[in-house]
């Protein structure tokens, strides 16, 4: 038995602060836990409110491996321009028969956690073929826990990433089980990535992205899938991005919808941290699937 989920609300505003900015790289452990030490109270530690924020994998499970929906299973695929032979997880339906359309499920900045997988089965649920790529496979994947996660990727190289997961929407746009209609949905880092791909890919048949970075201004004309841009209304680091992004796709006539979750923080779709918010995530999941329906069938 878990004991009741943990919110963000019962954080203080500046714990949160220093925890996203802990993650994403911007400080290192010490910062984190000499600047929350102020609002240790209680008995509550720095280093207990770190762990009470980290995530607990336990929690992600709204798919189980067994669900009878599916079927899943570890595949490699090649990236000749990237890290040479990659590895990720594919799910897919088990209620009907191939080819399906196609999801591309981009992890944050840590490789393809509990969380992610779990994504990749809920989209292989309502009907896709999905694919999670593991961009830490060069560094023998996913080492089992976020925080030796996030330093490995930080050694990876931006652009041989970049080029692993364009690998991986053209393995998915040529597998015998897809349609060739490929979509990308990513979180975080993989928000940000979900806008390269659309840049680098014209055949790219929809994109969204939760709480990425904006590509640059200059390239966004060359995006041709429809985007689904999904932000969280107290991510102010991400969210400072979006003017400019909003100005170059209507200067560009490009087809877009943003959704603007209120009073939620970024990362609010991620069920395994006190960070996320059911109502926005499934609010917001419920609109990714559709509008994969919608642009991939």
């Amino acid at each position: 038995m878990h004991e009741p989920r943990l919110t963000a609300d019962q954080f203080p505003r500046e714990v949160l602060s220093l925890f996203d900015q802990y993650v994403h790289g911007l400080i290192d452990r010490r910062a984190f836990l000499d600047g929350s030490a102020k609002f240790a109270v209680g008995g509550m530690t720095a280093a207990a409110l770190l762990d009470a924020l980290s995530p607990d994998y336990a929690l992600a499970a709204e798919i189980p491996v067994d669900d009878p929906r599916i079927r899943q299973e570890y595949v490699e695929y090649d990236s000749p321009a990237g890290s040479g032979r990659m590895r990720g997880y594919m799910a897919w339906p088990s209620s009907s028969e191939a080819p399906w359309p196609a999801v591309l499920v981009i992890h944050e900045n840590r490789g393809l956690n509990p969380y992610i997988e779990d994504v990749v089965r809920r989209m292989a649920a309502a009907g896709f073929l999905a694919f999670g790529p593991d961009a830490l496979t060069p560094l023998g994947g996913y080492p089992g826990n976020d925080d030796e996660g996030r330093a490995m990727q930080r050694e990876l190289d931006r652009a041989t990433m970049t080029e692993d997961f364009v690998a991986a929407a053209e393995f998915l746009m040529q597998h015998e089980q897809s349609t060739g209609r490929v979509g990308a949905v990513g979180f975080c880092f993989g928000g940000g990535m979900v806008g390269t791909l659309a840049v680098r890919l014209p055949n790219l048949a929809a994109g969204v992205p939760f709480y990425g970075s904006q590509p640059a201004e200059e390239d966004v004309h060359r995006i041709e899938a429809p985007l689904l841009i999904q932000y969280a209304g107290l991510d102010e680091r991400i969210n400072a991005g979006w003017p400019a992004f909003e100005a170059a796709l209507q200067a560009s006539g490009k087809a877009y919808t943003m959704h603007m979750y209120p009073d939620v923080n970024h990362g609010f779709h991620n069920d395994t941290t006190p960070r996320y918010d059911e109502a926005a995530a499934r609010l917001a999941q419920q609109r990714t699937i559709a509008f994969f329906n919608e642009h991939l069938r």
